[in-house]
């Protein structure tokens, strides 16, 4: 295999035999498309080099039952069904700069080649053993983790982005569900290393991470449950012929977002600043939105949901581009929540070989301008929890 940075390893839990040159694997964590380079070398020196294509459709359906019914992250957003206004707070609205940038879809088929796109995750079995954990940089919920060696690693493990690492694992053995998050992961032949990590011990209850806490977010949010995947968008159709729906809010970022955030997010890191009657509000803590400040410097709270404004009509693509168009009603009836710094209008959705990229495309005929901020303060049973009062 080439050792070159440009290319990526086998997906995680193939291996080759240098022996005879074969590809095998007893579990395959990897998801999406990987085109790794092969290297040969004959008796006399002589090298040829291969890229191949690793196709691997994604299995996560999982992602549905995370958190309750009853959570913010599966509640309606749509004026029309939830009757919730748009957020009138002067934190709210996305940036006037950023709002002329189009939606650009960091997930997909063979878009990230010769990478997989997007970011993984993985469901593992309720006895699934422990290894260690080892955090270098930011805050740490756990020391270890039943992270299996073939969990899948954002743009691979010869990637030097992000390198989420996401594993669910199920409930069994008296265990509740739980998820388990890891911010730049590195498996290093037996312990895993990270930056920073992040754990929901129960993912059947509502409870949020504790305001003022970090995870492997800027916004303190849970990253795998906001994630578009392909298996909610074919639901029991095919990837030509989708008759899924995506029910919540998707993970979205912006170049820089406000240094504040609102629920269901517990933390921030950002710019800007706002006041109110008493004076200047604290940077880095919760605003409201039904006591929202009088004024802010700049726009975009943490955790804020955004849906398609009603007025605004389908893109003529969509009526050919069927993922897109299944995605484009979830922006309508569930949104898309400001996550972390990063691209303007970047949605962040999984890997997966059954992904058209090209169908995909159709959501770049969208802006974030057609997007308007909800106000859910009325949602809120208390802000410690994810739960909806009605």
């Amino acid at each position: 295999m080439s050792a070159s940075p440009n290319y990526p390893p086998l997906p995680e839990g193939m291996s080759l035999s240098a022996a005879t040159g074969v590809v095998s694997s007893s579990l395959i964590g990897g998801q999406g498309t990987y085109s790794p380079e092969f290297v040969v070398t004959d008796s006399a020196n002589n090298q040829a080099t291969q890229s191949i294509s690793f196709a691997i459709a994604g299995n996560n359906s999982f992602l549905s039952a995370i958190f309750p019914s009853s959570s913010i992250f599966h509640h309606r957003v749509d004026r029309a069904s939830t009757g919730l206004p748009v957020d009138t707070s002067p934190a709210a609205p996305i940036y006037s700069g950023y709002q002329p940038e189009i939606i650009r879809p960091f997930f997909g088929n063979n878009s990230g080649a010769p990478f997989p796109n997007g970011i993984p995750a993985i469901e593992v079995p309720y006895n699934q053993t422990d290894v260690s954990v080892s955090t270098t940089l930011y805050q740490s919920y756990f020391t270890s983790a039943p992270i299996p060696a073939n969990a899948p690693v954002e743009g691979t493990s010869n990637s030097n982005g992000d390198r989420h690492v996401l594993v669910y694992l199920e409930a069994g053995g008296g265990n509740n569900p739980a998820l388990y998050e890891m911010w730049q992961g590195i498996y290093e032949g037996g312990p895993w290393t990270d930056s920073s990590n992040a754990l929901w011990t129960n993912v059947s209850s509502n409870a949020l991470t504790p305001q003022g806490n970090g995870t492997s977010d800027a916004a303190g949010l849970p990253v795998t449950p906001l994630l578009l995947n392909a298996d909610e968008v074919i639901g029991s159709g095919t990837p030509t012929s989708p008759n899924g729906t995506v029910q919540h809010p998707v993970r979205f970022t912006l170049n820089h977002i406000l240094n504040y955030w609102v629920w269901p997010a517990t933390q921030t890191a950002g710019v800007g600043s706002c006041s109110n009657s008493g004076g200047a509000i604290p940077v880095e803590s919760m605003i409201s939105q039904s006591s929202p400040p009088t004024t802010c410097t700049f726009n975009s709270p943490a955790g804020e949901i955004y849906r398609l404004k009603a007025a605004v009509a389908d893109p003529s693509c969509a009526s050919t581009s069927p993922q897109s168009a299944i995605i484009i009603t979830g922006f309508r009836n569930y949104g898309i929540i400001v996550a972390d710094n990063g691209m303007s209008g970047g949605l962040i959705g999984t890997p997966d070989a059954r992904w058209n990229d090209n169908d995909l495309i159709c959501l770049s005929s969208l802006t974030l301008s057609d997007f308007e901020p909800v106000n859910v303060s009325s949602l809120i049973v208390n802000t410690s929890s994810g739960a909806t009062s009605h």
